[in-house]
């Protein structure tokens, strides 16, 4: 099980304080997603933190990016994982901005930033995911951000192997809505929650509804939902009790959610 002093940490918030506002890839909607530029815009706005996507290239480092290849954001044909760093560097993406490494973009946010890195990993074993998840690990590690980093992925893989690399450091399970007709949706669901005991569900938000967030909730997990823009919707989430909500516009959610400004302690 997952330690009290984690159950306990900053990514459990109770009833009454407002859930944390984590800006997807970034200020995503002002700034070119998972950039340094979405990151320090969004902890500009207002964001508690921010959610980014990490892979590794072909020469071993974890990036931030979110698709397998260049072709939405770049126009370009190559993927991620058959591209050395050098290149990866030079790439510039049509909206602006370049593809940075995880340890830039945890850099960027400040050093109270909460940081939720979902790890980019499709298949159901951990073997084939150790090294990504071991380079995330160090990564957290060299920045010392080990209190203010959650870990997700839709991959029970995943989750499993960073719950035995580094199981002071909390993790979450992401799910959505079941797609039967899209493999591997089995894996894209909670029926493994029982055996991964993650600090976090993160469940996409069509998802929640009071009896669900309450049920998940009185198993001891924090709730944080994806990915939310409405400011209706965000109310009714937050009136579930989340314990965090991801959106692409954090000034917005601040706004409709109306919670005094982020302080620097966090």
């Amino acid at each position: 099980m997952v330690s009290q002093s984690l159950r306990r940490g900053v990514f459990f918030r109770e009833r009454g304080e407002g859930p944390w506002v984590l800006a997807h890839r970034g200020a995503s909607a002002l700034a070119t997603e998972n950039t340094l530029e979405a990151f320090r815009r969004a902890m500009a706005d207002g964001a508690d933190g921010v959610e980014l996507d990490v892979q590794r290239c072909r020469t071993g480092e974890v990036v931030v990016f979110h698709d397998d290849d260049l072709a939405r954001l770049a126009q370009r044909p190559e993927r991620i994982d058959e591209m050395p760093l050098d290149g990866i560097r030079d790439v510039r993406l049509l909206r602006g901005g370049g593809i940075p490494t995880l340890a830039e973009a945890i850099d960027a946010c400040g050093h109270v930033a909460l940081v939720n890195i979902e790890i980019k990993y499709a298949g159901a074993f951990p073997g084939a995911c150790h090294a990504l998840v071991a380079g995330v690990a160090d990564v957290v590690a060299r920045a010392d951000a080990g209190r203010r980093v959650i870990i997700s992925s839709f991959s029970p893989g995943a989750v499993w192997l960073w719950r035995r690399i580094r199981p002071d450091v909390a993790c979450g399970l992401l799910f959505e809505r079941p797609q039967p007709f899209h493999r591997p949706w089995p894996l894209r669901t909670d029926m493994l929650l029982p055996l991964l005991h993650p600090l976090a569900v993160h469940p996409e938000q069509t998802l929640c509804t009071h009896a669900r967030v309450a049920g998940w909730r009185a198993r001891g997990y924090a709730v944080n939902v994806w990915t939310v823009d409405d400011p209706d919707r965000m109310k009714a989430l937050a009136a579930m009790g989340v314990s965090g909500i991801i959106t692409n516009d954090p000034a917005g959610a601040r706004a409709a959610l109306t919670l005094t400004p982020r302080s620097e302690g966090g």
